[in-house]
């Protein structure tokens, strides 16, 4: 029997970092993929907006140096991190504390540390913070004192080491619960870890998994926090670019899936030997009726420029105190110098959770006693609100979720592993293994007629 002129191997539906890393795998392999996305662009919730020569990102996603999926991916060499200063500035009681990691993840001595106190400096006529002495053994400070950041940073330092499987088989307990029965004193817990979590996982009530928790400290303290150079929307338009010619379809919305085929609102059927549904979740159980859609973290960026830069460098600084609505700030214009034209200063600040009513007020006030200076000349540039912005992953959370539903039908994304980049390029890693599987690609399977370019809606 003649096999059917399938217009694509394989239909990949969602144009995020998901589905164009899977694209990429596929393609490697010799199947011929059609990524539909329904966005006039690529890039799902990783955007990045331009205002004025500013480039600002929709949700502020740190990753980090030690993703091993951001040097697997196929496609993404070319991608450039602008890391920020080595550890993070917590703000607390005031003053500013640099938080260090160990010199060496592998040295069994090393010890996270406060390495110095900074003193706010008066709003106006600021200078730099002056350093004061490195605390003393029993000084109070967010790390707790010289015992207990020694005990931290050994035992971040056992976890950077540690084999992936052997903190994924630790009992699973809610993060802060899991930390207080490991014996972390309560004012590391909330003067260091849950800031630090916060930042990574967008989660400061502490109820992410302990195991998800753990891996986000294993990437802190083997690695280095970082953005990607001009913008979150660069990671996927770097995959898109890097594809063969005619693999991308935006403007394209799936209405209907099958083994088989998707069917589209603007296009009709598109026939194709597979299909990766590769959206956010909620999307996904809509093409995939009983597929879990888990709860989400809200996300709120707040974008300013300001003729007087802080004077915190290219840190990442933190709030210890929680005592206001800004969870973690930076200068991002110093960590990353292709986010503001030439001249200019970008602070771009993350609130968690619901935002508050007032919320530009809310965050000016705040973020003037973060960083030690009057706010009232800052210009704010924009506020992006993302309701859905991060899947929760709280106990009991399977950080390996099916992608194969049945033969011909896959999802990935960063619901099925960790709410995180790697996450979600892992994710396509495995849904592109377990579709090369099926299909028996070991090279060119099939030769499938180009897919046409859509027409204009």
């Amino acid at each position: 029997m003649l096999e059917p002129a399938y217009q694509a191997d394989v239909v990949i539906v969602g144009a995020g970092i998901a589905g164009l890393s899977a694209a990429h795998r596929l393609n490697s392999a010799g199947v011929t993929t059609a990524v539909l996305e329904a966005a006039p662009g690529v890039g799902g919730r990783m955007t990045t907006e331009k205002v004025d020569g500013f480039r600002l990102d929709r949700i502020g996603q740190l990753l980090s140096t030690a993703y091993p999926e951001l040097r697997l991916t196929p496609g993404l060499d070319g991608l450039v991190l602008r890391p920020f200063a080595p550890g993070v500035l917590l703000h607390s009681d005031g003053r500013h504390h640099r938080a260090a990691p160990p010199l060496s993840v592998g040295g069994a001595r090393g010890a996270l540390h406060a390495v110095r106190a900074l003193a706010s400096a008066p709003a106006k006529g600021r200078t730099a913070p002056r350093p004061t002495s490195v605390p003393r053994a029993g000084a109070t400070v967010p790390l707790g004192t010289a015992v207990d950041q020694a005990r931290l940073g050994a035992s971040l330092s056992r976890i950077a080491n540690a084999p992936v499987g052997r903190l994924l088989a630790r009992p699973e307990l809610p993060a802060g619960q899991a930390l207080a029965a490991r014996g972390v004193p309560a004012r590391t817990i909330d003067g260091f870890l849950r800031p630090l979590l916060a930042a990574l996982l967008c989660d400061p009530e502490l109820t992410t998994s302990s195991r998800c928790a753990d891996l986000a400290l294993r990437a802190f303290a083997g690695g280095r926090l970082c953005v990607p150079e001009g913008g979150a929307e660069v990671l996927p338009e770097l995959l898109a670019r890097t594809l063969p010619p005619g693999t991308v379809h935006t403007g394209v919305r799936v209405t209907s899936i099958s083994t088989t085929s998707v069917t589209t609102a603007e296009h009709g059927e598109i026939r194709c030997r597979a299909v990766l549904v590769a959206t956010d979740a909620r999307a996904a159980a809509e093409l995939l009726p009983g597929l879990r859609v888990p709860d989400f973290h809200p996300v709120t960026v707040v974008h300013h420029t300001t003729d007087e830069p802080p004077a915190t460098g290219a840190a990442l600084l933190l709030d210890a105190d929680r005592s206001g609505p800004v969870a973690h700030t930076a200068v991002t214009s110093r960590v990353d110098p292709a986010r503001a034209p030439a001249g200019r200063t970008l602070v771009s600040s993350t609130v968690l959770g619901p935002p508050p009513s007032d919320l530009e007020a809310a965050v000016s006030m705040h973020l003037s006693r973060l960083y030690g200076t009057s706010t009232r000349r800052w210009e704010t540039l924009a506020v992006h609100h993302t309701a859905e912005a991060v899947p929760a992953m709280r106990p009991p959370h399977d950080l390996r979720r099916p992608v194969r539903l049945l033969a011909g039908l896959y999802v990935c994304g960063d619901h099925r592993d960790t709410s995180t980049v790697q996450g979600a390029l892992h994710s396509a890693h495995r849904a592109a293994s377990a579709l090369l599987a099926d299909l028996g690609a070991t090279g060119s399977i099939h030769r499938a007629e180009p897919m046409s370019t859509p027409r204009a809606a």
